[in-house]
């Protein structure tokens, strides 16, 4: 009886964590612009702020729809508490500890307070005067106006509307987007076109029985994915859960692994205790660097104060350690 209590338990135990890997599918960029342009060009008609200043603010703060703020209060544009607020809060750190948020009970209804919140308050007066689609003007006016303390807001703010051409939206246009590629550069995305990292630049620690060569990187095992590999079938060999595997690598899990792909079989570092800097190339991503140097993308993101889901400029020194 005993025995089979446990079997159940086991069995229960890997429901929760299946069924918990689909509730971690991460919003991309193209998804987030299609979900809420509606939304942000409708708002533009009442409020008269630009839709592609609210859509770029909404995938600054809201990390494309993936942070905690986002997913647990639908607040998509970071706006606390602040005197008068009587509507729900929800609590986490930030500047502080223990900061207080406002709660939403749809992101439109935090999209409609992010327009109410400029528009009734005098220090946001000066960018009405602005012309609708100077998002150039807007994104500098909401930094001089003490929206972010960032000193980067604007620069990031038109590396996005830029990017994903969300100017369009200002003049009621929906950009048509070809391909996944014509969306979202400034976006952490799973691959570029720079060359794959070698084998010869790693240390090979052991040979499995099924021809899987294993090395380490900042004292964390990896694999080069080899060609019609699956999650599955990577994970079959090293007797882990499928899911694991994307959550390592910071990956979606419908993503497939490329040929010659590191892939990471245990949980990355904090740091990297061998590197101190790396200079951006064109073209890399944050993620990338973030593999190569066998580094958690939010701890990179984090120690060089850029926000996730933003790319650094090439030539961008990168602190590692």
């Amino acid at each position: 009886m005993a025995g089979t209590y446990r079997s159940f338990l086991t069995f229960l135990i890997m429901i929760i964590a299946f069924s918990g890997s689909f509730a971690q599918h991460k919003i991309t960029v193209e998804e987030y612009i299609m979900t809420y342009k509606d939304i942000a060009m409708e708002k533009m008609e009442i409020y008269r702020i630009p839709a592609s200043i609210t859509l770029a603010q909404g995938i600054l703060e809201s990390g494309i729809g993936n942070s905690e703020l986002a997913r647990k209060a639908n607040n998509h544009f970071g706006i606390k508490c602040h005197k008068g607020w009587t509507g729900k809060t929800y609590h986490m750190d930030d500047d502080t500890k223990d900061e207080c948020f406002r709660k939403y009970n749809d992101a439109e209804e935090s999209y409609r307070d992010h327009s109410l919140f400029l528009t009734t308050r005098d220090r946001y007066a000066g960018l009405f005067d602005l012309d609708i689609t100077d998002y150039k003007a807007w994104a500098r006016g909401l930094k001089k106006s003490g929206y972010a303390t960032n000193p980067r807001y604007p620069q990031l703010l038109i590396r996005i509307i830029e990017e994903n051409r969300l100017d369009k939206f200002d003049k009621g246009i929906s950009p048509s987007y070809a391909s996944s590629k014509e969306i979202g550069t400034g976006i952490s995305s799973a691959y570029t076109n720079l060359p794959m990292p070698q084998p010869s630049n790693y240390e090979l620690v052991e040979i499995w029985e099924t021809g899987r060569k294993v090395y380490m990187n900042n004292g964390v095992k990896f694999i080069f994915a080899r060609a019609g590999d699956s999650w599955a079938d990577i994970a079959a060999d090293f007797e882990i859960y499928s899911w694991q595997l994307p959550k390592y690598n910071e990956l979606d899990k419908k993503s497939t692994p490329r040929q010659g792909q590191m892939v990471y079989i245990e949980k990355k570092k904090r740091k990297n205790k061998n590197v101190d800097t790396h200079t951006v190339r064109s073209g890399e991503t944050m993620h990338d660097i973030a593999q190569i140097y066998g580094i958690q993308l939010a701890r990179l993101c984090k120690k060089n104060n850029i926000p996730e889901g933003i790319n650094a400029e090439a030539g961008k020194i990168l602190k590692l350690h």
